[in-house]
């Protein structure tokens, strides 16, 4: 069903209380009892996970898998998958400027794209009630994938035209990816680009926003929204640009103090965040977790565009007993 993102936005930020949106998706592999593998292979079970995960919690939208390793196979990276962890890219596949420009922008359907686009479509078949988002990995991120995430860094000095061949050819597939999941029920999607956390605002400037830029204002609609997401440290001193970027809503990770953010945000744009994935979710206990919602929450109170979430996807196996009391505490059960 198609769904108004900007009125869902806004209506988000006039409730009193709002309904917190973490990354979770990964846990749910317990409530199935299936492990990480099974679930990147099996578009059912990544529909079937969403929708028990929308079964327990009063989420305000339905996320799925923040894999970011989907794409980078799609172009022909190789990637290290097992049982229990969320799968990781393996070496470079571009080292040259030769592999850059031969470099073959894939179909929507090589790899596993063509199995998450209908992993969203059963679910969005499924979850009514709130809005169905699609997780896609960034420009930058993805260019770092299949350059190395080091290497990018130096290449931007030494190799400039060799890594905006790659964003270029990265951003056009991404463009065509986003328009798939919207063609199969997608009501938007969370765009992670935590590579560009660790450049320079400069660097980021030239090698990351224009992409992104281009990526949003191709396929954002009344409709269809972006998320950014953006865990790294340098976030704060590159804030006022990200907030040009145009998304509807922005996503920051636990590296950063949400207060250093949110004064900057325009006022009908969504700033999300930010209790740790790895020491809240998964290393605290229900009286921690519950403890620093709360904490977070008041701190934010002036700002009605502010909504709890996790500061970065939710590990595989965070305890449900956290997760739920995060949950309370957002919601003040």
């Amino acid at each position: 069903m198609s769904r108004n993102m900007k009125q869902w936005a806004a209506d988000l930020i006039a409730a009193p209380l709002k309904k917190p949106l973490p990354l979770l998706s990964f846990p749910c592999v317990q409530l199935m009892d299936v492990t990480v593998e099974q679930l990147i292979k099996d578009s059912a079970l990544q529909a079937k996970g969403m929708k028990l995960v929308a079964e327990r919690v009063p989420s305000a939208a339905s996320v799925s898998l923040m894999d970011l390793s989907v794409e980078s196979e799609a172009f022909g990276a190789s990637i290290h998958v097992t049982a229990d962890e969320v799968p990781t890219v393996v070496g470079a596949l571009i080292t040259e400027e030769e592999e850059a420009d031969a470099l073959q922008i894939p179909e929507v359907g090589a790899g596993r794209t063509g199995l998450c686009v209908e992993a969203i479509r059963k679910a969005a078949q499924e979850i009514k009630d709130r809005p169905v988002l699609a997780g896609v990995i960034g420009p930058y991120s993805l260019a770092g994938r299949l350059m190395d995430v080091s290497e990018i860094m130096i290449l931007c000095y030494d190799e400039p035209d060799m890594v905006h061949t790659v964003m270029e050819k990265a951003t056009a597939f991404l463009i065509s990816y986003c328009n798939a999941f919207r063609e199969a029920g997608a009501d938007g999607v969370v765009i992670a680009e935590p590579l560009t956390g660790l450049l320079s605002p400069g660097l980021a400037r030239e090698f990351s926003h224009p992409y992104v830029q281009k990526l949003i204002a191709a396929v954002q609609t009344d409709d269809f929204c972006v998320i950014y997401h953006n865990c790294g440290d340098n976030v704060p001193h590159m804030i006022t640009d990200l907030y040009q970027l145009g998304a509807l809503g922005y996503h920051f990770g636990d590296a950063i103090n949400m207060l250093d953010v949110l004064p900057q945000a325009p006022k009908d744009v969504l700033v999300m965040g930010n209790i740790s994935p790895a020491n809240s979710f998964r290393g605290g206990t229900p009286e921690s977790i519950a403890a620093e919602t709360k904490r977070l929450i008041e701190n934010c109170s002036t700002f009605s565009n502010f909504v709890i979430s996790s500061g970065c996807d939710i590990p595989p196996q965070s305890p449900w007993e956290n997760i739920d009391a995060f949950f309370r505490a957002a919601t003040g059960e």
